[in-house]
């Protein structure tokens, strides 16, 4: 299996808080006082979000990281 790496961590985050900042409803239960980073950080790492990162490697060959 291949890891994500700390950039993809970081863009799935922050377009995630961005989705949900503007209204998105949220993968899991809010707690008070979350912000939407807060917020979008729990569902990265409770791996509810439906998302799929894919990678190109110089060789050629596509890696996936279903998230």
């Amino acid at each position: 299996m291949i890891d994500m790496t700390r950039f993809e961590r970081a863009r799935l985050v922050t377009a995630r808080a961005l989705q949900l900042s503007f209204g998105a409803p949220p993968l899991v239960k809010p707690t008070p006082g979350f912000s939407a980073y807060d917020l979008a950080k729990e569902e990265l790492e409770k791996k509810v979000l439906p998302l799929t990162v894919i990678r190109r490697f110089p060789d050629g060959s596509v890696g996936k990281i279903a998230i």
